[in-house]
């Protein structure tokens, strides 16, 4: 097969609406055909990331595309990376490393800056690959933003490449968004657009099908594909959390929705095990008895402690470890279990000092070296081998850590309690290796046979993608090829093409 485009780009009319998941499918249909194709984002906000081989961070997005692409996460793929720890300011990560915190308006003004190295990681993956296959971010209507725009037409002008637009019809309005949108572009950005992808649909499709010929009548750009609605996917998320898993396992753990939570991610694995209800509790929910609490990382994580503070996350925490409950705090987490969290140089905000939960001896200081680490291991606590990835800023001392969870190449690592209650740890992932969270689980109260493998899941669910992104894939080649998109461009929930039935 010949793909006739060197670049192509997916934008959305929405966040959320489907951009990471066509890229991913698009990256797997291309490597299963033999070419060599590489997901691109120019700029990512979002505060799950991944260490890449050459010691950098990435959004956790474009590595999940890496692997559908299958190659491995290389900072070129998303060289800037804006990971916010307030509602107006951001750090901010160029090609991997932290370049400074800023507000929104000095990134603004940092913007030209920042599009040189857009521009200089994507003339070397040009070099490497013959597809370059690039994600935008948000949407390209927000006004208020072009100015300067990295991230969706004005990346897309500066490299001269064709753009796919993407709505989610789950959301209702999608034709609105389509028209809408196209009527927010300059002339040569609409010129730029090969038609529209809808995602998430489910339902007749004939009862659409009046819809998309009007659409095309409109704006003069065809339906490329109509993606169903797809359950039970297993993939990172960029950011959002889905707080709808239905309850499972009689094992419940509840994580605490942080205002700046990171790296989410880590209880993707958990959500998946037929053993447990993982349950995130945001603000304003009753803070529900359970087997095991999680503390998860954090941008901020003074704040967001102050945030735990006043939700009453302390007498929470302290009730559960008297009824024999066990706690496990993850990076930021694990800082605030400890006695005090300092931020001397105001490096993820003011500067001072906050008490922490006071159940681990140990006191925290945040330096601007931030760790970024792959590792691998094994448990103090159980006979079991581990893999992680270290993405910190802050160093603890005191004597918890003599009594550590983890050795991690020789060295001692996290901290366990002596009641055997408590465990804290800098280690992102942990539960995805299947031995390691079945030791995990196992020291927190479940003694389950049962072990998830969600590399597997993972793989699987980019097959299930690409197999319903199919015909997307044949309409590109079409437009290319100089043809008109087939009459049928869309896939059941089983990847099967689906004519429309006669109304």
């Amino acid at each position: 097969m010949i793909f006739p485009f060197h670049t192509v780009m997916v934008q959305g009319t929405t966040s959320d609406a489907g951009k990471t998941t066509v890229v991913a499918a698009l990256c797997r249909l291309l490597a299963r055909e033999g070419i060599r194709v590489v997901p691109f984002k120019p700029q990512n906000m979002a505060l799950n990331s991944a260490v890449t081989e050459d010691g950098g961070e990435i959004g956790r997005a474009q590595a999940l595309q890496a692997l559908a692409a299958g190659v491995v996460p290389h900072t070129d793929m998303n060289p800037v990376l804006l990971k916010p720890f307030s509602n107006t300011g951001a750090q901010v990560i160029i090609h991997g490393k932290v370049r400074a915190g800023m507000r929104a308006s000095e990134y603004h003004a940092y913007k030209t800056v920042a599009m040189q190295a857009v521009l200089a990681s994507y003339g070397r993956l040009r070099k490497r690959y013959q597809t370059v296959v690039v994600e935008g971010a948000g949407s390209p209507a927000e006004i208020n933003l072009r100015d300067r725009d990295i991230a969706n037409m004005g990346f897309a002008e500066a490299v001269d490449c064709p753009v796919i637009l993407v709505a989610d019809i789950d959301r209702g309005g999608i034709f609105a968004h389509f028209v809408g949108t196209l009527a927010c572009l300059s002339d040569s950005e609409r010129a730029r657009i090969l038609g529209f992808v809808i995602n998430r649909f489910r339902g007749d499709i004939a009862l659409l099908v009046p819809g998309l010929e009007w659409l095309e009548q409109q704006t003069g750009k065809p339906v490329l594909a109509v993606l169903p609605y797809l359950h039970g996917l297993v993939l990172d998320a960029e950011d959002a959390i889905d707080q709808g898993q239905p309850v499972k396992g009689a094992f419940k753990i509840i994580v605490p929705v942080l205002p700046r939570i990171s790296n989410h991610t880590d209880f993707d694995v958990l959500r998946a095990h037929p053993d447990v209800d993982l349950q995130f509790i945001g603000p304003g929910r009753m803070i529900p008895p359970a087997d095991l609490i999680i503390l998860p990382g954090s941008k901020n994580t003074r704040d967001d402690l102050a945030w735990l503070k006043h939700h009453r996350w302390d007498a929470a925490l302290k009730r559960h470890v008297r009824f024999g409950g066990k706690v496990i705090g993850i990076c930021g987490g694990f800082q605030m279990l400890g006695h005090s969290v300092a931020d001397p140089a105001g490096i993820e905000g003011a500067p001072g000092t906050s008490a922490g939960f006071g159940l681990f001896d140990m006191t925290t200081t945040l330096v601007a070296d931030k760790r970024l680490l792959e590792v691998s291991g094994h448990c103090t606590f159980a006979s079991a081998a581990l893999r992680g990835y270290e993405i910190h800023m802050g160093i603890s001392q005191g004597s918890a850590l003599e009594t550590p969870a983890f050795r991690i190449d020789g060295r001692a690592e996290g901290a366990l309690s002596t009641d055997n209650q408590l465990l804290g740890t800098y280690l992102h992932g942990l539960f995805d290796d299947p031995q390691a969270g079945r030791a995990l689980l196992a020291w927190a109260g479940l003694e389950s046979a049962a072990a998830v493998d969600l590399a597997a899941l993972r793989d699987a669910s980019l097959d299930r993608i690409a197999d319903a992104t199919k015909p997307l894939l044949a309409s590109l080649i079409a437009l290319g090829e100089g043809r008109k998109v087939g009459a049928a461009p869309w896939v059941d929930h089983c990847g099967h093409a689906v004519a429309p039935a006669t109304p």
